[in-house]
This record gives structure tokens, C-alpha cells and sequence, in this order.
């Protein structure tokens, strides 16, 4: 397996930084910290027929809405490449099914627990049965590659199949936000503006980075700004339909030309490629940083008197349902297949990812103001994703008393 490229890691220090900054001015000054966030800079008197609410600029908005999108592209990107590429991890039914079955396993114990314990518990005035529970769908990869690196070490592959997983989990959940909790009315005629785009620019000039391309056909597939446009594009149509403009540059991602093989998630090799996927891939690595950052600073600040039932109901689906449905999905697939688990890969690293999976952050924040009625419930919900970060120093825990005990033996590959 190749390395893992240390810029995943900086991702994290800068989401942390600015959420603990954020943490630090709400509990000090919470008055002037919401005045900031959502100061509205303008609104945006849009026609009936392309917006059916008032849209008013903010920071927090902007961030959320605009800037995390090249974010969302960037792992978007990671996984679109796994799954076309030469040796791409999920290239392949048999090489798909182990993954996938802890995607779905992970998602569908989250929401289990979720509606149990929130059933249970849950006292808040406007919360009905079943609210909010598109919010421990999501989780965070960056922050789980943290972790996952002290546990398992660079490049073993127990360390990709958990980026895998992370990546998988946070696009599935915007996704089904957007479905089952639109931004606005969901208009879908909408949604032919980014199949334009992504046709358009695949044929215009995508199309031409073949083998026996001209060197004016390849100078042509290899500039960057017609696909810049074309994300411009597929975001304002993604955005006018009414799922998350987080998800905006996604669609334009196939039409873009790629390596002919990958080196495994966010590997250090890729810095070396010159196709344009990968170019525009490393012009984002440093703006990045910022975007994290400011989304830490606009999303991520916690409230610490916001404690309530919801933030129970939250640190339960994370800690539980999703870590208990990531490993009993991946060992059903696994036995459905007959495959057995991946090469390198033992049950007890299938726990360590399951716990590791319990860390939810990024992409749960983003589903927040959506997902939840908004006020003490999305608070007390947003200090039950902070608390949830403590699955990181469990699971490295987890791991020093598993490296004490006796070696696990390899699952069968005829199971």
C-alpha cells in the first residue's frame, strides 16, 4: 500500500483549530460569535422560479454551502477513483462487497440506535419520532484518518479500507439529506444543468485525452479552466434543486481525465500525476486548510451548557449503533462473498475501524441546521458530535489492549 499523504492530516489540525476557537467565543461572548456568523453580507432577490425562499449571504452559509463543496469534491474524487481505476478498492464485485456492506451495516445501526435511544429519551418540545436522524450518518475523514494512522500505522490497509469507509459514509448521508430533507422545494428540472455541464465539458474537450490525441487535442483535455467552469455550472443547478450545494462539483468529476490506475486513497503519489483530475486536486490541498478552518470557526463552535437528551441520542448511534453495524455489515458481506476479509486485515482491525467510525463531526455539522428544528436540540446535538471525538483516544486505547493480547487469527477465506 502506498502512503497516505501527510496534507489529510493538516486538514485536521485546521478543522480542530478553528473549532476550538469557535468553542472558546461562544462560551465567552456568544452574542458577538452569532452576530458574526450570520452577519448577512447581502440577499439575493431571486425569481420564483429559480428559488422559492429568500436567500441571504452569511458566513455561516457560505462556508457551508459554498466553500465545503470543493471539500465535498475532494474526497468525492478519492472515491470516484476507487471505484473506475485500475486496482481501485472497489473495483470489482468481490473487492466491493466488504466495503460497501460496512457502509451500509455503519448507516443503517446509526439509525437504529438513533430512533431507539431517541424514542427513549428524548424530551424536547418540538422533536417528533424519528427527527433527526439523517444526522449520524455522516462522519469525519479527516479525523478519522488521525486516528486510524496512530492505530494502524502508514500504509497498512487496514488505513485506506477506513478512509474508504469515511469517505463512503459522508457522501451517502448528504446525499440522503438532501432526498429526505431538501434545502428548499425540490425542483429536479434543475438537476439538468450539471448533466450539461459534465456532458458538455466531457465532450468539448474530456473526451479528447486519449492515447493517440494530437498534442492540440491533448492541450486542450489538459487545461484546467473548462472544467472550472463546468463545476461553476453543475453547483448553481445543484444548489437551485434543492439538495446540498455541498454536493454541487460532484457531478463534473467523471467528465474530468484521470490517472489510469490509483495508488490508494489520498496517496503521497499522486503528487507526482499530471492528469487534470489530479492537478486540480493538488491546487485545492492549501485552500483546503482554510476552508476547514473556517468551518470549525463557523460550525463547529459547542455550547457548553447545550447538554440534553439529544446529545445522548447522538453519542449513542455514533458509539454504538454505526461502530456495531460497520463490523457485522463487513463480516456479513464478507460471508455472503465467500471472500473472506482483505489481505492484511484481521477481525480485531475490523473492530479498531468500527470504533474509529464512531468519531462524527464534519459532515454530521453540516446536517444540523437541515436535519434538526434548530435551537436547544441542534445544540445539544452539536455537543454530542464534540463529545463523540473521544472515540479516537478509545479506540487507541482499544488498540494498546489488543496489541497485549494474543493475535487474532485472519478470518477464513472460505467462510
Amino acid at each position: 500500500m502506498y502512503r497516505v499523504s501527510p496534507f489529510v492530516r493538516h486538514f485536521a489540525w485546521a478543522l480542530l483549530g478553528g473549532a476550538l476557537l469557535s468553542t472558546l467565543w461562544v462560551n465567552l461572548s456568544p452574542a458577538s460569535y452569532y452576530d458574526a456568523i450570520e452577519w448577512r453580507l447581502a440577499d439575493l432577490n431571486l425569481p420564483g422560479w429559480m428559488a422559492t425562499t429568500p436567500v441571504s449571504l452569511t458566513p455561516v452559509m457560505l462556508v457551508a454551502n459554498g466553500l465545503m463543496a470543493l471539500f465535498v469534491a475532494f474526497i468525492g474524487k478519492e472515491l470516484w477513483e476507487a471505484v473506475v481505476l485500475e486496482r481501485g478498492p472497489l473495483v470489482g464485485r468481490a473487492s466491493a462487497a466488504l466495503p460497501v456492506g460496512a457502509v451500509l451495516g455503519g448507516m443503517a445501526g446509526a439509525v437504529a440506535v438513533w430512533l431507539a435511544v431517541g424514542a427513549a429519551i428524548e424530551t424536547a418540545e418540538e422533536a417528533g419520532f424519528g427527527t433527526g436522524w439523517p444526522v449520524p450518518l455522516g462522519g469525519d475523514v479527516v479525523l478519522c484518518y488521525v486516528i486510524g494512522r496512530r492505530v494502524f500505522g502508514a500504509g497498512h490497509p487496514a488505513l485506506h479500507l477506513l478512509l474508504l469507509v469515511a469517505i463512503a459514509h459522508d457522501l451517502l448521508a448528504l446525499l440522503i439529506l438532501g432526498i429526505g430533507y431538501p434545502t428548499s422545494a425540490l425542483q429536479p428540472v434543475w438537476l439538468a444543468l450539471p448533466l450539461l455541464a459534465s456532458g458538455g465539458v466531457w465532450w468539448l474537450v474530456g473526451r479528447q485525452a486519449r492515447p493517440n490525441a494530437t498534442e492540440v487535442q491533448h492541450r486542450r483535455a489538459f487545461a484546467l479552466w473548462p472544467y472550472v467552469l463546468a463545476g461553476g455550472v453543475s453547483w448553481v443547478g445543484v444548489a437551485l434543486s434543492g439538495l446540498p450545494p455541498s454536493l454541487g462539483l460532484l457531478p463534473v468529476i467523471p467528465a474530468i481525465p484521470h490517472a489510469a490506475r490509483t495508488f490508494g486513497l489520498f496517496a503521497e503519489a499522486e503528487g507526482l500525476l499530471h492528469d487534470p483530475l489530479n492537478r486540480l486536486a493538488r491546487l485545492l490541498v492549501r485552500p483546503l486548510a482554510l476552508v476547514l478552518f473556517a468551518f470549525g470557526l463557523t460550525r463547529g463552535g459547542i455550547d457548553l451548557q447545550a447538554l440534553a437528551p439529544t446529545t445522548g441520542t447522538v453519542l449513542a448511534a455514533l458509539w454504538i449503533g454505526k461502530p456495531l453495524g460497520v463490523v457485522a455489515g463487513a463480516l456479513l458481506a464478507a460471508m455472503v462473498t465467500g471472500g473472506g476479509l482483505p489481505a492484511g486485515i484481521r477481525l480485531r482491525d475490523l473492530a479498531l475501524i468500527g470504533a474509529i467510525c464512531g468519531i462524527g463531526f464534519t459532515v454530521p455539522l453540516l446536517t444540523l441546521d437541515t436535519a434538526l428544528p434548530g435551537g436547544v436540540m441542534a445544540e445539544a446535538a452539536r455537543m454530542g458530535l464534540a463529545i463523540s471525538l473521544l472515540a479516537g483516544p478509545a479506540a487507541l486505547l482499544l488498540a494498546a489492549i489488543l496489541r497485549r493480547g494474543r493475535p487474532t487469527p485472519k478470518l477464513s477465506q472460505k467462510m
